[in-house]
């Protein structure tokens, strides 16, 4: 069997990929045809959530934006949440 070369070092740092045996490396159509009809299955990116959120534009005061943007990271699902809660009391027209 081959040695086989960590991509991240200890140090994080990506190794040299060049001093990896070339022959390692095979082209997709290479792959059997039942591995390749899984990997198409899978698919790329993140996965699909089961309830997804419509991305909208929307202007809001910068005094609100600069508030939420000040508690950090998830700063627009904290908008939504406050939009939700709002919700429950009030009548949007």
């Amino acid at each position: 069997m081959t040695k086989r070369l960590p991509v991240i070092d200890d140090d994080g740092e990506v190794g040299d990929l060049s001093e990896i045996d070339p022959t390692l490396f095979m082209p997709f159509s290479a792959l059997p045809e039942s591995l390749q009809t899984k990997l198409r299955a899978i698919g790329r990116g993140r996965p699909k959530a089961a309830v997804t959120k419509e991305r909208i534009t929307i202007r809001l005061s910068p005094d609100v934006t600069q508030s939420f943007r000040a508690t950090g990271p998830g700063w627009q699902t904290r908008i939504d949440a406050a939009l939700r809660d709002w919700l429950k009391s009030h009548s949007p027209a």
